[in-house]
């Protein structure tokens, strides 16, 4: 019996200003809203767009679910763990 298994979803961790951000989302529909993007981000953690900056650090990504109409500011590690920077509502 042979399983086939599709790729390997990414880790999300957050930033202390996006947990921040977290701790006072108490809305049932931001709290779907986010994890439907961080759902999309997880299983392709480049499918964001490249924020242009400075090349010192990580590069800084936005993802915008336009259905939920929330925007994802995150970065990919070398170990490919997505850190949330901040999430905004749109």
């Amino acid at each position: 019996m042979s399983s086939t298994y599709g790729p390997r979803r990414a880790r999300i961790a957050f930033s202390d200003s996006a947990a921040k951000q977290l701790a006072n989302t108490t809305s049932e529909a931001e709290i779907h809203a986010l994890d439907r993007a961080l759902v999309v981000i997880s299983v392709d953690p480049d499918i964001g767009e490249p924020i242009p900056g400075g090349t010192a650090g990580p590069q800084l990504r936005q993802y915008a679910d336009e259905v939920e109409a929330v925007r994802v500011l995150y970065f990919v590690t070398a170990l490919r763990t997505v850190v949330v920077v901040a999430y905004i509502e749109v």
